[in-house]
């Protein structure tokens, strides 16, 4: 099968979409949650994920907490690049067979 060599606006949005993935910093998945401590003024920290369809927790330490939250938000900005350079691609694949229909259909009106 030919690669689509076209170049338009989704070859271009979706090749500026992976360069910001390359450069993407240090990222994991999950949430990272507050977490109500007895006795103390300040919220322990879980963060929280799923790994094999079960919720799991992990206890973060307090000097990792900026560094923990960063990674996670790191994380979304990643999944949402990947859902751009997916969105464009499946434009590309549209586009794709749009003008070999409207080629098709030229090619049957010129036959006549």
């Amino acid at each position: 099968m030919k690669p689509i060599h076209t170049t338009n606006r989704h070859t271009t949005l979706r090749a500026a979409a992976l360069a910001r993935i390359a450069q993407t910093e240090p990222f994991l998945e999950g949430s990272l949650c507050p977490v109500k401590r007895p006795g103390c003024q300040q919220p322990g920290w879980h963060l929280t994920f799923k790994q094999k369809a079960k919720t799991r927790t992990v206890y973060v330490p307090m000097d990792l907490v900026a560094e923990v939250k960063t990674w996670t938000q790191n994380y979304k900005r990643l999944k949402k690049l990947v859902r751009e350079v997916s969105r464009h691609g499946l434009a590309l694949i549209r586009g794709h067979v749009a003008d070999r229909r409207a080629a098709e259909r030229g090619r049957a009106l010129t036959r006549r």
